[in-house]
């Protein structure tokens, strides 16, 4: 929650975005509210607009006119079309369910690098401003996890994860975004590699998982080294041997070739 009074033309305006606290997952609902105040007069409340951005700072600059930095993964929404009277406060419910596609930023409550937020901006009698970013907690599904879980087994560790504001060629998608996640082994059996990008690709069903050799900082999947393609679904955790599934994925991504550098 992060509260902000925006000054324009010489209207004070007040406006307080709530996050319900606690993680929410891809699929699921972000649920909050926009608390918005009149402390010094009557005021035409036009919009109440929302973002939710991934890789923007937490803290705007502060001067109520700037746009959230970041890439935008979805735009929750806030009815905003009512009347202030001086000293009124109003509440306006905030309700929006994740995309499948969301990128995370916990797995298990561990940080994973990925800043998500959300911006609010109110139109109000022609005075428009913009708040801070309010922190959204996104973890990672179990279908997420059992995969990763199951690199762990084998000596990979999640180093953080990146957002790229870019797409996945050739497949369905409603996000101009895709997130890596970096998995190093310190010591990995010969003929393995130490560093690998996995990607989930997630809908309503399960995941297309993305599996290469980590090389390079672009954000273009282009550019990147050639990636193999797996499948799973979400009604297989639990029950399918993904232990046996990451073997056979690291002597596959092995043969792979690429020239790309090892990213630092």
């Amino acid at each position: 929650m992060v509260f902000k009074r925006l000054f324009g033309g010489g209207v004070p305006l007040e406006v307080d975005t709530i996050i319900e606290p606690g993680p929410v997952r891809p699929g699921g609902m972000l649920h909050g509210e926009v608390v918005v105040r009149a402390p010094e007069r009557d005021l035409e409340i036009e919009s109440i607009s929302l973002k939710l951005v991934a890789n923007a700072p937490l803290f705007h600059k502060g001067d109520g006119d700037g746009q959230a930095d970041g890439d935008t993964i979805g735009h929750p929404s806030a009815s905003g079309w009512f009347k202030l009277r001086k000293g009124q406060e109003k509440r306006v419910p905030l309700k929006f369910r994740l995309r499948w596609e969301t990128p995370v930023n916990e797995l298990r409550g561990e940080d994973l690098g990925v800043v998500i937020g959300v911006s609010t901006e109110v139109d109000a009698a022609g005075v428009k401003a913009q708040t801070d970013m309010d922190p959204v907690r996104v973890e990672a599904l179990p279908l997420h996890e059992a995969v990763l879980d199951a690199f762990a087994a084998e000596g990979y560790a999640v180093d953080g994860a990146r957002v790229h504001g870019a797409i996945i060629p050739d497949v369905e998608r409603h996000l101009y975004a895709w997130q890596g996640f970096r998995l190093v082994h310190p010591d990995p059996a010969a003929g393995r590699l130490g560093k690998l990008e996995l990607t989930f690709h997630t809908n309503a069903v399960g995941s297309e998982i993305f599996l290469r050799k980590l090389a390079g900082s672009t954000k273009y999947w282009e550019d990147k080294p050639p990636a193999l393609r797996y499948v799973a679904a979400h009604h297989e955790v639990g029950a399918r041997d993904f232990a046996a599934d990451v073997r056979k994925w690291l002597d596959e991504v092995t043969l792979l070739k690429s020239t790309e550098r090892d990213e630092d």
